[in-house]
């Protein structure tokens, strides 16, 4: 047995000291690699972090937004359009996406409108050159974790499945809010809303009540991207490709488990 004087346990004591901060710090380090690991997905440019779900429901965890959810056939897909805004998490959205007529109701009713490379979470540079070898599948874009800006391919298997193109809009758009006449059945509770664009040319909103425009993580020009729409006055959904500087609504689709 040892035994010591005050002056040589305060001696030791200090001693100590410089490891402890060693070790301390060390767990803290090992701490904040821990939480960063989680990484991102498909171009997110944010950590991940853990939604919620409730029956029918997810809840973002990066601005706790509730969404309606829906399964079609093999599909799990937002049943409202995104309405994610926070351009300090993911600096691409910046001026690159608005609420119909700058209204924050039509944020609440519509979601938001994006163009192409901020629903991708790209930089804007990709709205005038070929963005494929950035794109990884699934892209998360400004969607939740574990969710992504569908594929061509991934509207073409909804369509098929609710029965083909030429009848898919009458059964995804909403019961409500379509002028003319032009209100769907919602055979699937999809419920497409009307939620216009913006015409960068002649910076306007314009087609709510007409249109509804769905941007797909698909780009085959560079000045071009695909998107999905659906009018009033006809029962279809089509496929077209349109200027990345329009922006549209968008829908996310779940990751495949």
């Amino acid at each position: 047995m040892f035994f010591y004087t005050k002056s040589e346990n305060r001696g030791r004591l200090i001693g100590l000291l410089p490891w402890c901060l060693i070790l301390i710090t060390a767990a803290l380090f090992e701490g904040c690699i821990s939480d960063d690991s989680s990484g991102t997905n498909g171009g997110s440019g944010s950590s991940k972090c853990t939604n919620t779900y409730g029956t029918n429901t997810v809840t973002d965890c990066r601005d706790g937004q509730i969404y309606k959810t829906v399964v079609i056939g093999s599909q799990t897909w937002m049943a409202q359009n995104l309405n994610y805004a926070d351009s300090s998490a993911m600096p691409n959205l910046a001026g690159n996406s608005w609420c119909y007529n700058n209204s924050t109701d039509s944020c609440a009713k519509y979601g938001r409108l994006y163009k192409w490379a901020a629903a991708m979470n790209l930089d804007s540079s990709f709205h005038k050159i070929l963005a494929s070898a950035e794109i990884s599948f699934p892209q998360q874009g400004a969607c939740p974790s574990a969710w992504h800006i569908p594929t061509d391919d991934e509207w073409t298997t909804l369509e098929n499945y609710v029965g083909g193109s030429d009848s898919a809009g009458i059964y995804l758009r909403s019961t409500s809010g379509w002028n003319d006449g032009g209100n769907g059945t919602d055979t699937y509770g999809f419920s497409a809303l009307p939620a216009g664009e913006l015409d960068y040319e002649d910076n306007k909103f314009i087609s709510a009540g007409h249109y509804a425009r769905f941007w797909c993580a698909t780009d085959d020009e560079a000045y071009y991207a695909c998107e999905r729409n659906t009018a009033y006055f006809y029962p279809n959904m089509w496929t077209n490709h349109y200027d990345k500087d329009y922006a549209y609504s968008v829908r996310c689709v779940k990751d495949s488990e």
